[in-house]
């Protein structure tokens, strides 16, 4: 029996909420999504009260979110914006029936599961489809850095798993990363790959390039500076924009071999965003350095996924994956 939900996308800077149909053979649809912003929200309620407005005031009686940040627990908090959520009271504060609570990238990676071989770009490695068993890396970089891990099994079956590996430590491998860590250190005491990798990074990197040059340059928004380093405009944004496509290989080939990955995609709308600096930078290249191991790297595929809304379509599969296990053990959930 088919059945609607509402499916829900939340990261740092934006909520994507959509209406998804599950078919009867599992088939998921995405309704048009709407966008809000996560500063012109006081909480995830009144955003979901805003969405509900726009739809006419009538929501399915089931939700599917996906949270950037841990999950789990009596209270969710966001890793980069100020709302909460206290699961024991989704069901009375959204006036639903039915939910489920993933990591984001916990979502993106059941969206790379279902996602067909046309939805998505080659990187690097081995030409060809994705392993169709086996685990995958997948990893994006947005207002933080997500990062997940996807098993196929040989039936036809997968399972994901949400992991925290965007706050692992940062490990420079030249002097120009140095000087980086250097700049990022007087703020943390700790430096993760989330503070070089993610795309409010860019202005760091961008004031350290500008600094060895001797340039002086005001801080900005990070908008402005991926913007001129990609049209052409700002030869020192586009060294940002190529250091930064350094760094995030580095951190994709520290994830697969910590993975023990046979494959490795980059979701995310930044990642895709940047898909052409991406295979003009040294991206491949910092992906295969990896000492004793570079032969071993080169023989892994790296993907980027480019289905438009993969947390709104993740989370739904998600959903769906759990309304499947219960109905085998309790009958129709809906």
């Amino acid at each position: 029996m088919s059945y609607d939900l509402v499916t829900v996308d939340i990261g740092g800077t934006h909520a994507r909420f959509a209406i998804a149909t599950v078919a009867d053979d599992g088939t998921i649809t995405l309704g048009e999504p709407e966008t809000l912003h996560t500063e012109d929200h006081a909480s995830f309620q009144t955003a979901w009260e805003d969405f509900r407005k726009r739809c006419g005031g009538t929501l399915p009686r089931a939700v599917a979110m996906a949270i950037a940040g841990p999950v789990g627990g009596d209270l969710i908090r966001f890793t980069n914006n100020p709302w909460i959520i206290r699961p024991a009271l989704v069901k009375e504060k959204l006036g639903v029936d039915q939910f489920v609570i993933v990591n984001d990238f916990e979502a993106v990676a059941h969206a790379v599961a279902r996602a067909t071989d046309d939805q998505f770009i080659h990187l690097t490695g081995p030409e060809g489809p994705l392993p169709r068993t086996g685990r995958l890396t997948v990893l994006g970089p947005g207002t933080g850095l997500g990062v997940a891990h996807l098993y196929r099994e040989p039936t036809g079956e997968y399972r994901v798993s949400a992991t925290e590996g965007g706050h692992i430590d940062f490990a420079p491998l030249d002097s120009i990363e140095d000087a980086i860590l250097a700049r990022l250190r007087k703020r943390h005491n700790r430096v993760s790959v989330e503070r070089v990798v993610a795309g409010p990074a860019i202005s760091d990197i961008y004031q350290t390039l500008a600094a060895m040059e001797g340039k002086a340059v005001t801080e900005e928004d990070d908008i402005a500076i991926w913007t001129r380093g990609q049209d052409g405009s700002d030869s020192l944004a586009a060294a940002a924009v190529d250091r930064f496509c350094m760094s995030l290989g580095s951190v994709a080939g520290d994830m697969a071999l910590a993975h023990g990955a046979k494959g490795v995609v980059i979701a995310g709308g930044l990642g895709y965003r940047i898909r052409d600096a991406l295979l003009a930078s040294g991206f491949a290249e910092r992906f295969r350095a990896k000492g004793r191991f570079e032969t071993m790297m080169a023989g892994i595929p790296v993907k980027l996924i480019v289905h438009p809304q993969p947390g709104l379509f993740g989370a739904a599969a998600a959903f769906a994956m759990e309304a499947g296990t219960a109905q085998k053990t309790k009958g129709n959930p809906t």
